[in-house]
């Protein structure tokens, strides 16, 4: 599904977001796009702001002693973006976002670097506490502009069924 624009009447039409629970397939896959070229300070203002100490992911000369060469992208930085660049494929409608597990980061990301990131559908069920909404829950892969995983996470959300998004029920 693209996304999709509201008739307001009168010539005037509102762009639309996001997804409803109905529009999630088990087996789908959402390529995010665009990708995110990560800066020095991208991840030096993120982990200085997040209190992370660790120099490997600031201090340059420490980062050339290690094995890597350089420093690292903060990893917890990785998963944010890949989890923003989700957002308007997966959880742009959601009520909330349940959790993530399974968060494997098997290659390094660095300065420089391309982030590019897709989320296949692994789960879909109606929620048996909250009328008129649904889990979703997907495995999101993030990759290097050379194909190389160097994240992935499953991530479910409350996401509401046709007709009971927030955007449905306001006029802003």
């Amino acid at each position: 599904m693209s996304k999709s624009s509201k008739d307001l009447g009168n010539n005037r039409f509102r762009e639309s977001f996001g997804r409803y629970f109905e529009e999630f397939e088990v087996g789908h896959v959402y390529e995010h796009r665009p990708g995110r070229t990560i800066t020095e300070s991208d991840n030096t203002w993120f982990t200085l702001l997040t209190m992370n100490t660790h120099p490997l992911h600031f201090d340059k000369e420490y980062g050339k002693a290690t094995e890597f060469g350089k420093n690292l992208v903060n990893s917890t930085f990785t998963v944010s973006v890949m989890v923003g660049m989700s957002v308007s494929d997966i959880s742009q409608k959601a009520i909330a976002n349940l959790g993530w597990t399974d968060i494997v980061l098997p290659h390094p990301l660095f300065v420089g670097d391309t982030l590019y990131a897709e989320s296949e559908v692994l789960e879909t069920r109606l929620s048996e506490s909250r009328k008129n909404a649904g889990i979703v829950t997907v495995k999101t892969i993030g990759k290097n502009q050379n194909g190389d995983v160097v994240a992935s996470f499953k991530r479910s959300a409350l996401i509401p069924t046709k007709g009971h998004a927030v955007d449905d029920k306001i006029d802003y």
